[in-house]
């Protein structure tokens, strides 16, 4: 665990100043003040100085934009607008390293040709996980997971991809894998009406969920 990280996670502490994250990173574009504000019910100076407090930790980033479509004279100066930070946090105490186990676990499946086998052993993980869940849902399994998921012409789509590092370094085996626990989550839920599919989009997990076709 890196102190900076530790560091990062307790600005978190603060109960506005978690909301705003909150709220920011679940809307997946940029955010101005007065929106922040207004969605969870404080003034925008003082949404306005958690937002930056937030800035300074990492969690969020900043950037200026015209949040209106005129330009020219009288349009206004472009306003402060937040979206959630690049950089990943992990927080374990003591410290542990599963990141590079893992790393080094999805290399020798890689050189093995192990992928059908981990592709297996992910769907029955992801049953293990939906059947051991409290949630009956598969919105509320999703959520629990990590997975950030959000509704778009008739799709679930998944703002976050649990499994980035591994995503970046080994996207073909991970991704394979994501899509098999996904498939799996539905079957552990009895779900037969959505199906898994790769839908990747930048920024995003690679899996999105879709209704199957209903025969008339």
């Amino acid at each position: 665990m890196k102190s900076d990280d530790l560091e990062s996670m307790s600005m978190l502490a603060d109960p506005v100043r978690r909301e705003l994250y909150r709220f920011v990173a679940a809307q997946g574009r940029d955010v101005g003040r007065n929106e922040a504000a207004e969605a969870i019910g404080v003034q925008r100076t003082l949404a306005a100085f958690h937002l930056d407090k937030l800035v300074e930790a990492g969690l969020l980033e900043a950037d200026f934009r015209r949040l209106n479509d005129r330009t020219g004279p009288g349009s206004g100066r472009p306003a402060k607008v937040y979206r959630r930070g690049g950089p990943e946090r992990m927080v374990s105490l003591p410290p542990r390293d599963y990141r590079t186990l893992a790393l080094v676990l999805a290399e020798v499946v890689d050189q093995l040709d192990g992928d059908e086998q981990a592709e297996k052993a992910a769907r029955r993980t992801g049953e293990r996980l939906a059947a051991a869940s409290h949630e009956t849902g598969l919105m509320d399994v999703l959520v629990g997971r990590g997975y950030e998921p959000y509704e778009e012409e008739g799709r679930i789509r998944l703002r976050n991809c649990p499994f980035h590092v591994l995503a970046e370094t080994h996207p073909v085996l991970v991704c394979s894998m994501n899509l098999a626990m996904c498939e799996g989550m539905l079957r552990g839920l009895g779900e037969d009406r959505i199906a898994a599919a790769l839908d990747p989009r930048p920024g995003e997990c690679c899996v999105a969920f879709i209704a199957k076709d209903v025969p008339e």
